[in-house]
């Protein structure tokens, strides 16, 4: 897909992790492209998706975006570290990560825009929590959010209120470092310690989410359990690896 684009604009790359998406994939593409951020960007839709089972690439692919079509089942981490690589080969200069379940609504991308040209980060994450707006997620999720919170604090020394949300800006410093390495089956709060511990400057930014508008979460009863147990084991390993390769 070739974009009609001023030479001086920046480039965001908009990168969607997609298994099983076909009932959100479409709205998700069409709300991207009414968007209009300040200053000189242009947002392109990228695609990546992770060997669904249904239509989500056959619809994908007849629309404005560019689709990565993984060969095999990769995973969250697989997919999304697909994205940055894709985005870093191609000189974009900012990646913004959404769900492509429709959880992350494309509007709110502006806030986490406006918020890096202030200058102060590397890494933007969409909070729900910050200010305790749009759908807040359930009981038992917020539990385990909090307690991902408290063991971030641990080990980082920041306060992160959404440490598992995957409404996320990367500016080609972080591109660069997630090529290199990026946690698989659950990356969100294990990434941020990779973040921090590598130097980058990380914060927040206030946003609305919605419910998932199609497809069904990989998180059930079961899978809470082994979330909770394997993050915890990831982020205590990502902090000792590191700071053993730091000495």
């Amino acid at each position: 897909m070739k974009y009609n684009e001023c030479p001086t604009m920046e480039k965001v790359a908009i990168i969607i992790p997609a298994y099983n998406e076909e009932d959100a994939i479409a709205a998700l593409i069409s709300n991207i492209h009414k968007i209009s951020a300040k200053g000189n960007y242009s947002l392109h839709p990228i695609v990546i998706n992770d060997c669904s089972t249904d239509n989500t690439f056959q619809i994908a692919s007849e629309l404005n975006c560019t689709v990565l079509n993984l060969p095999i089942n990769l995973g969250i981490g697989g997919a999304v570290q697909c994205g940055y690589k894709y985005a870093y080969a191609n000189d974009y200069d900012l990646a913004v990560r959404i769900d492509g379940d429709g959880q992350h609504p494309p509007k709110e991308i502006v806030k986490l825009i406006e918020a890096y040209e202030k200058g102060k980060n590397d890494i933007l994450i969409g909070s729900r929590f910050l200010d305790s707006s749009g759908f807040q997620s359930s009981i038992i999720r917020r539990f385990g959010i909090k307690y991902f919170q408290l063991l971030i604090r641990l080990f980082s020394g920041l306060k992160i209120t959404d440490c598992t949300s995957g409404f996320r800006l990367l500016n080609k410093k972080v591109m660069e470092l997630s090529t290199e390495y990026y946690p698989d089956e659950y990356p969100e709060p294990e990434s941020i310690i990779l973040f921090v511990k590598k130097g980058m400057r990380l914060g927040e930014v206030s946003v609305n989410m919605i419910e998932r508008q199609g497809g069904i979460s990989s998180i059930n009863s079961f899978g809470s359990v082994y979330y909770l147990v394997k993050v915890s084991l990831a982020i205590f390993f990502t902090f000792i690896r590191l700071n053993f390769q730091n000495k």
